[in-house]
């Protein structure tokens, strides 16, 4: 069978100063600026010789967590046809992204509420990532490969994983999931795109970071598009191969391999962001270069799933009783953290709580057996299903989603599933469509989010997974059930009934004055206040402008450029430039490197009620194109529009 590909890369960076991260839940983790920038990649599928009902459409975004606003906001911007059931949008679960894109409140707790400039620059760039993969749909060639990646995660949570039945931990005789697959998109033999699924934690990056950052899964993107296929994100043309590196059950996978937070394989956790991505992507070129062709039909399914109050049969619960799941409520463990990636509120502790183990079980689950059913040995702290009444704070009829691309197939879960979770959501599709385990893969943190998805044995011990596992002991169960459901539908070629999605709630929206600014006394916005060079970094202070005036999404806070007096440019060992505004005498700058790059940081601070700075840095790589560079910050004023100052020119031998 014939099939069509099409690509799409778009910025998503939201507000760079004062937006709360979300991923660590930290109130003081505020964004300062930009080591990274995060993009959007997307894939778009067709059989025959155009997108009909047999399409799909995924969207893998360097985001933490994708939220049911911003689903329903892109599905209502995309042409007919294309809609929640052939549309995937999935997060890297980067932790060190500006927040405040949800409409339930938790989760804009560290925002100060609904960010709408950060929502716009997501929604903006999801869009137009997916409408160009929906313009450049031509020919193409799938093609699949598997492998294994090892060295690169460890199990955060090995006490609860250790609880699983003999059988399940025998597929992870190291307690991680080494399975990684790649699926590969090329035009008349040319390489076009990769998607590549390796479930490992985002979270290389720590929460004491505070510049959006992508993070390894980010940054194996980076080095294959950018490092080594020269692409220029700021150019005319999109690159010529895009590569997104997709997650799978990472829910119990760390990348800190020493099981402290940036600890492992360095103690530098912008080299272990550096290594543990490079890994990521020499994984996926070797399985480039190894992918056998993918034929088959497309297909796709989605119903919703009220995880409040769901029946579970016998069949899936595994003790030969029916069940029902119960309503959202976290752990004491889950204010915890994961101590190997961050830990969370103090007082609180992985396993047991005394003080609210005993209230839980004495108290709470004395006077209600059908919540002890639920939600038992769970240590009650956080009861959001009361307070979703009065204000939505987590969503509770959440999509589950099955797409078949030939013989691979991916279930869309808007949760963090642990590996053995995992192991059984994938049986359970394999079993029913008769399909090979290795082709089967649960896309996690898709289409929406509702925490973590632990088996019953794992909840039972309370670790950091299990006390998020937010609608009780059978979750699981309540989720293999709907799987299930979806594969058998998808195997007898019928529909499945859509359920009803829950209405996004009204967002509130952060209501703080912006403060009144102005340049430094008897400077001007751009004036250069400090410049430095020690070793191979360049350092430059700038006097600023609030960066939240213009996101400058698809654009950059800074520039590196390079003198070029004539014929072809090079490179500073990043990738293509294109000239900057203006010529100097004796040739054209040339922008080598931007805030996109890893090379570069842009931070910005305040130094007054008014005024504020941007200090940019470069790297300079180890075998630069010698010549005359300078360092650009591009700003707005809030009063006086855009601006941009330079250092003077600096040479690089």
């Amino acid at each position: 069978m014939s099939h069509l590909a099409g690509r799409g890369i778009a910025d998503i960076t939201g507000e760079a100063a004062e937006c709360g991260m979300l991923g660590y839940g930290k109130a003081g983790q505020q964004t300062t600026g930009i080591h990274t920038r995060l993009r959007a990649r997307a894939f778009a599928l067709a059989e025959g010789t155009a997108a009909g009902d047999r399409g799909l459409l995924l969207v893998v975004c360097e985001l933490p967590l994708i939220s049911g606003g911003l689903v329903q906001e892109v599905l209502r911007r995309l042409p007919e046809g294309w809609t929640e059931s052939n549309v995937m949008i999935t997060a890297t679960h980067t932790h060190c992204g500006p927040g405040g894109y949800f409409h339930h409140a938790l989760y804009n707790s560290n925002t100060g509420g609904f960010r709408p400039k950060t929502f716009a620059a997501i929604v903006d760039g999801i869009t137009q990532a997916a409408l160009a993969a929906l313009d450049d749909l031509a020919p193409a060639e799938l093609s699949l490969a598997h492998g294994e990646l090892h060295g690169t995660s460890a199990n955060r949570s090995r006490r609860a994983f250790e609880r699983n039945p003999g059988h399940d931990r025998a597929c992870f005789p190291e307690a991680v999931d080494p399975h990684t697959t790649l699926l590969r998109i090329t035009r008349d033999g040319r390489p076009a795109g990769a998607v590549h699924w390796f479930p490992v934690h985002n979270t290389s990056m720590t929460n004491t970071n505070t510049l959006i950052s992508s993070d390894n899964k980010g940054y194996a993107a980076y080095k294959w598009e950018r490092l080594e296929g020269g692409a220029d994100y700021l150019g005319p043309e999109p690159p010529s191969l895009i590569t997104a590196f997709a997650q799978t059950n990472a829910g119990d996978m760390s990348p800190n391999l020493n099981l402290r937070p940036g600890s492992g394989p360095t103690e530098d956790e912008y080299e272990n962001t550096r290594i543990t991505g490079t890994r990521q992507q020499e994984s996926a070129t070797g399985l480039f270069a190894e992918a056998v062709p993918l034929t088959g039909p497309l297909d796709h399914r989605i119903t919703h799933l009220d995880l409040s109050r769901t029946e579970v049969g016998p069949e899936f619960t595994g003790d030969g009783r029916a069940h029902r799941t119960g309503g959202p409520v976290g752990g004491a463990a889950a204010l915890a953290g994961a101590w190997a990636d961050g830990r969370g509120f103090a007082g609180f502790r992985e396993g047991r709580n005394p003080v609210w183990d005993a209230l839980s079980q004495r108290v709470i689950y004395a006077l209600s057996p059908a919540l002890r059913d639920a939600h038992a040995p769970k240590a009650l702290v956080l009861p959001a299903g009361p307070v979703n009444r009065l204000r939505p704070m987590v969503q509770e009829r959440v999509p589950v989603q099955l797409l078949r691309v030939g013989r691979l197939y991916l279930l869309g879960i808007p949760g963090e599933v642990t590996i053995v979770a995992g192991l059984r959501l994938r049986r359970t599709v394999a079993g029913i469509v008769g399909a090979d385990l290795d082709d089967v893969l649960v896309a996690s943190y898709s289409n929406g989010y509702f925490h973590y998805v632990t088996t019953p044995e794992e909840y039972d011990a309370q670790e950091y997974e299990g006390g998020s596992t937010l609608f009780g002991r059978w979750q699981l169960p309540a989720l293999c059930q709907t799987a299930a459901l979806l594969a058998t539908a998808l195997r007898d070629g019928r529909p499945v009934r859509r359920g009803t999605p829950e209405p996004l709630p009204r967002a509130r929206p952060d209501r703080r004055t912006p403060a009144r600014e102005e340049p430094h006394p008897g400077r001007a916005y751009g004036d250069v206040l400090s410049f430095a060079r020690m070793g191979n970094r360049v350092t430059a202070t700038f006097v600023a402008a609030h960066p939240n005036n213009v996101l400058r999404r698809g654009g950059t806070y800074l520039t590196v450029e390079r003198r070029e007096g004539g014929g072809q440019a090079g490179d500073a060992g990043e990738g293509a430039g294109s000239a900057a505004p203006g010529t100097a005498s004796g040739g054209e700058w040339i922008r080598v490197a931007d805030d996109g790059d890893w090379s570069t940081t842009f931070r910005w601070a305040r130094t007054g009620r008014t005024t504020s700075t941007a200090t940019l840095t470069w790297a300079i790589p180890e075998r630069p194109t010698p010549g005359e560079y300078r360092i650009r910050y591009h700003g707005d004023s809030a009063g006086s529009g855009p601006f941009s100052g330079a250092t003077e020119p600096f040479a690089v031998p």
